[in-house]
């Protein structure tokens, strides 16, 4: 089995710093490679893009940030669109857009379903970011979103597909619209961080006439009954489960210290996460 070309992308590790961004303009901007792209315009392309997603409501809320990109699909829709040869699957794996085959053919932008395609007025060709291939093939062991990156967000491996297999799930990735059946060659880390939701709370306790933190205290997350997740509290008295699919219905909290009694409540989780505020513990 041929080694192909794959590239993970952990969101946990994304702090929208957009070096990536940067080195993508600055390695493309004016800078014509034959056989792999036309030169990028200055303005209006965005082939490494960083999409911000929001979670929970205050005072528990986050952000979080995708690196969007050519996913180099090995059943890619821009393909299926183009005509006469104008982009071709490598097999590194590797996507690319004919720049002089590709003339005229405005079509493949629409093609693509992550907006990951740009069109080129100037040029009159459709471009996309295509895995640093040129430098690939000059011998680089990564490509330069790994080179900029200071929080190691990205990681480029050519492996073999069932190696692929394997540490996806592993490490449990996942690809962007997997609905659409485009087979993307680029993984995401840490998805749940943008598809799923958390449910958080404080919970307290009084203490001689004032409400105090009620640090260490089992929180127990269950479900028609059924018990899904357990955890304690830090410091603050602050608990979270996390990885909660979204609309999925009235979920019950158990709460208990053995130093300041215990507490129930339930909640209903819709499309977004949720901060439960102040529960309180009584003997």
């Amino acid at each position: 089995m041929a080694k192909k070309w794959n590239m993970i992308v952990d969101i946990a590790r994304c702090d929208n710093c957009r070096n990536c961004f940067l080195a993508t303009k600055d390695e493309h901007i004016g800078n014509e490679f034959p056989g792999y792209s036309a030169p990028q315009p200055e303005r209006g392309h965005s082939w490494v893009d960083i999409k911000r997603h929001e979670r929970g409501k205050w005072p528990a809320v986050e952000a979080h940030f995708v690196p969007v990109m050519c996913n180099h699909c090995d059943n890619a829709p821009c393909m299926k669109a183009a005509r006469n040869g104008a982009i071709t699957k490598r097999a590194d794996g590797i996507v690319v857009i004919d720049p002089e085959k590709s003339k005229g053919q405005k079509q493949i932008v629409d093609a693509c379903p992550y907006g990951a395609i740009f069109w080129n007025e100037e040029r009159q060709v459709p471009q996309a970011w295509f895995f640093d291939a040129h430098l690939l093939d000059e011998g680089w062991p990564q490509t330069r979103l790994e080179q900029v990156c200071p929080t190691e967000a990205f990681r480029s491996m050519k492996v073999e597909d069932a190696e692929m297999e394997r540490i996806a799930q592993e490490e449990e990735l996942e690809a962007l619209k997997p609905e659409l059946g485009s087979k993307p060659r680029v993984h995401y880390k840490n998805m749940h961080l943008v598809t799923r939701c958390f449910v958080a709370g404080s919970v307290v306790v009084q203490v001689d006439g004032v409400e105090d933190c009620a640090a260490d205290a089992e929180v127990v997350l269950k479900q028609d009954g059924q018990t899904l997740a357990r955890a304690r509290t830090d410091m603050f008295g602050d608990f979270r489960f996390d990885r909660l699919e979204k609309n999925s219905g009235q979920y019950q909290l158990e709460l208990s210290s053995e130093s300041s009694g215990r507490a129930a409540t339930s909640f209903e989780l819709g499309e977004q996460s949720l901060y439960l505020g102040p529960i309180a513990l009584a003997s």
